[in-house]
């Protein structure tokens, strides 16, 4: 949304700097995206006056001319066929910049012949496109004088020309900041000035309008609500005045012709679409209607437009006339030759508009409002409003108004509680300013009750009427305050356990060297099947693309695509995680947190003196069992075999607590890498927090830090046991030799052979003791060691192995 200062002041009365006003709409949510500002880049350029302009001894379309400028007398090149003696023109001096040629001026020679600035055109100015000669600027008019800054000379013969231009964001709740004066009532709420009043002018018709104008019963719901039309006679469509033509240019309008012109300024200036017939090419009445598939239209964009069954057009004894608030038609635009014109204001329903104009690919300022929202009270002062202009600027008889449905009513009040603002947005406001910015802001208080005004659609409750107040208070007065404390000095909890759970997640995973991904939730069928998802229940109904068109069943597909990604660009190691909800259907309750993580490539070695290798499955159990830990998981949990298949069938397991399944880890299965485009092997965990039981009272997730300044000691046991016997039971049994001396115990060898007998393995643990009041002796950790070969021998029947 584009205005001008000028424009601004139509409508708000007030001297405040356009660097004041910026600033403030930002703050009110109305964004600044830029200032454009003529006077500022046209700051370098003077007026001057050509003395001589002699014929260039070196070639015939260039003039030497003797221009006397504010330092004295300069000689310009100039190749203008307008460069004659005796003219004022607008000069750039060396060292100006020009931004219609995006250059700085040099002293130069050309031809030979040295020249000592610049004689400019309007389109090396930016001030228009004639590029056919220099700006000549009329005798006698102000601030013409040699020397003068041409600023002075624009400010005070064309001031439109230096009349700064502000854009906005208009966010899609806003739709009244797509007028100008949407946008100063803001600001007059603000306290920027006062608004003026907006005056609506009586015009009486001279005579019944002779077209008629019907809604058909179906496109009254959810279509058009009210159609108001006026004939106006005897019209002049010739160019519009100077003031209105700058006005819309400044914006980056084309201005195109009077009638045409008056529906763009009132666009911009009361977010008021109108259209505009010629009167003369309507055929009979006009009907508003549901289109049956197949009608077509060319619209004023000189394209043809074919209509689908549903979509809402104005048609007349010929056919379709118009796309309903979107678009007219070319077949009754006016034109020059127009003399009788038929003026249109009426209201649709968004969400048709935004429909419609989303099938047929048509982006107007009409589609752009409408689709948002208009105000449906201003619809007959908005006519009205229109009517008058043409009527000033065209000449030519008004009818009487045909109208045609009814204007909607709007009326909506809520009560307004001065408490909230405290309680919802923190800040102290008393309540008669409160009152006020309402008022300032076109509500109306009538007790306790905020009616609101029919331009802001966005307003549907008190938490929204509480947002009016602090934002036009400002957010930026908002104190931090320290968060209310319960009786022993406790903070309150803010964050569910699920919510804590993700963030202890994260940083476990960052701790273990793994890095985040975040990535959809949405993913292909082919990949969603091959992970046990693909079916009907998570199947999006309007998906962004094929590759998205199913809800994620599980982490692992997203993760497999990134590290393919990845690999492509010479990525080889990876240690990838995210933490995120799967779905198992599309209905609530269905959906479940899971924190994934992935290694491919080689593994973090055990100590700096072992060779890099490939990840295994037991580095994913080691990471799986790191991050359970972080989120709280009691120790004692089981592993058994899983039967997903995308898993490797024998080099993977399943973490259980009972019968509550905490996760999974292993290798993925081969078949699934190679669907994925993965070069493998690659290995993974997949946890599912909820299923952590939750401590049973408060504190009791996690143990207390028991922290040590004493050397650990670390040895290393290697036993033959049986076959069926699991190295998970003789770490468990190792760790129980002594658990206050013990912290720590893990498998990292297992080994099978023919020499350790028929049925028989190798299993070495690392075991970790470390002392918590004196450091240990010799014999202290011999006799450590003996009770943890006794207790792994009671347990497993192994022995040490030699």
């Amino acid at each position: 949304m584009k205005f001008t200062l000028d424009w601004l002041r139509d409508h708000l009365e007030t001297d405040a700097p356009v660097r004041e006003i910026a600033d403030a709409l930002t703050d009110l949510g109305l964004e600044v995206e830029s200032v454009r500002d003529p006077a500022q880049r046209l700051a370098g350029f003077t007026v001057g006056k050509v003395l001589e302009a002699e014929p260039h001894p070196d070639a015939d379309r260039l003039r030497v001319c003797r221009v006397m400028t504010g330092e004295g007398e300069r000689q310009i090149i100039c190749g203008a066929p307008n460069a004659r003696a005796g003219i004022s023109v607008v000069v750039a001096m060396p060292g100006a910049y020009v931004p219609g040629i995006d250059a700085t001026i040099d002293v130069g020679r050309i031809r030979g012949v040295e020249s000592h600035g610049m004689m400019c055109s309007q389109r090396e100015m930016e001030l228009g496109d004639d590029h056919d000669g220099i700006i000549e600027l009329p005798e006698g008019s102000p601030a013409s004088a040699v020397g003068d800054a041409f600023t002075d000379w624009l400010a005070a013969n064309a001031p439109a020309k230096v009349d700064p231009v502000i854009e906005i964001a208009v966010t899609p709740n806003r739709p009244d900041a797509l007028g100008v004066r949407g946008v100063a009532f803001d600001l007059a709420a603000r306290g920027i000035g006062a608004m003026k009043p907006a005056e609506v002018p009586e015009v009486a018709g001279g005579f019944p309008c002779p077209v008629k104008v019907r809604i058909d019963d179906d496109a009254r719901e959810g279509g058009c609500h009210v159609f108001a039309a006026r004939l106006i006679r005897g019209v002049r469509n010739g160019p519009s005045p100077q003031w209105l033509r700058d006005r819309l240019a400044a914006i980056g309008l084309r201005p195109i012709s009077a009638l045409v012109d008056v529906t763009n300024f009132l666009s911009f200036d009361r977010n008021r679409p109108l259209h505009v017939f010629d009167a003369d090419r309507v055929k009979g009445d006009l009907r508003v209607h549901r289109a049956r598939e197949g009608d077509t239209v060319v619209g004023l964009d000189e394209r043809e437009h074919r209509l689908s069954e549903g979509q809402v057009a104005i048609s007349d004894d010929e056919g379709v006339a118009s796309i309903a608030g979107i678009m007219g038609g070319l077949r009754t635009g006016c034109t020059e030759a127009t003399t009788s014109v038929l003026l249109e204001a009426a209201v649709w329903d968004p969400v048709q508009i935004a429909r419609t104009g989303r099938a047929l690919r048509i982006v107007s300022d009409a589609r752009h409002r409408n689709e948002r929202g208009i105000d449906p009270a201003f619809n007959m002062d908005g006519h009205a409003i229109a009517t008058q202009m043409i009527l000033d600027l065209c000449g030519g008889e008004a009818s009487e108004i045909f109208v045609a449905g009814e204007v909607p009513d709007d009326a909506r009040a809520y009560r307004l509680d001065p408490n909230r603002v405290r309680s919802l947005v923190g800040m102290e406001i008393a309540e008669g300013e409160q009152r006020a910015i309402l008022e300032r802001l076109g509500f109306r208080m009538e007790g306790e009750m905020a009616h609101v005004p029919s331009w802001r659609p966005d307003v549907a409750g008190e938490a929204d009427l509480v947002e009016e107040i602090a934002r036009v208070a400002s957010l930026a007065n908002l104190e931090g305050r320290p968060l209310p404390r319960i009786g022993d000095g406790v903070p309150r909890r803010i964050l569910s356990r699920t919510q804590t759970m993700e963030a202890d997640a994260r940083r476990a995973f960052v701790a273990l060297g793994y890095n985040e991904c975040v990535t959809y939730s949405f993913i292909d069928e082919a990949s969603a099947k091959l992970f046990g998802g693909g079916t009907d229940a998570t199947r999006l109904a309007n998906p962004i693309s094929s590759e998205m068109s199913h809800m994620r069943p599980d982490l692992l597909p997203g993760l497999l695509q990134a590290a393919a990604r990845n690999q492509a660009r010479g990525h080889a190691d990876l240690a990838l995680f995210e933490v995120g909800h799967v779905f198992d259907g599309g209905e609530p309750g269905q959906q479940r947190l899971q924190a994934t993580g992935l290694l491919v490539g080689r593994a973090v070695a055990r100590n700096p003196h072992e060779a890099a290798r490939g990840a295994d499955a037991f580095d994913a159990r080691q990471g799986a069992e790191a991050v359970l830990a972080a989120l709280g998981a009691p120790s004692g949990a089981q592993i058994s075999r899983s039967d997903e298949p995308w898993w490797h069938p024998g080099r993977h397991g399943r973490i259980r607590l009972g019968p509550k399944v905490l996760g999974t880890f292993g290798e993925v299965n081969p078949r699934a890498l190679a669907e994925m485009d993965v070069k493998g092997p690659a290995v993974a965990f997949a946890l599912s927090p909820s299923e952590i039981p939750a401590p049973r009272r408060a504190g009791a997730g996690r143990r207390p830090l028991k922290a040590s300044d004493l050397q650990a000691v670390e040895r290393d046991f290697a036993f033959v046991v049986g076959a069926e016997v699991a190295a998970a039971q003789v770490a468990a049994a190792a760790a129980g030799a002594d658990k206050a001396l013990i912290e720590a115990v893990e498998v990292f060898d297992h080994f099978s052979d023919a020499s350790l007998g028929d049925g028989m393995k190798s299993v070495a643990i690392a075991v970790r003791m470390r002392p918590q009041s004196a450091t240990l002796t010799d014999a202290e950790i011999e006799a450590a060691s003996a009770k943890i070969v006794e207790k792994v021998q009671k347990a497993t029947g192994g022995t040490l192995r030699g």
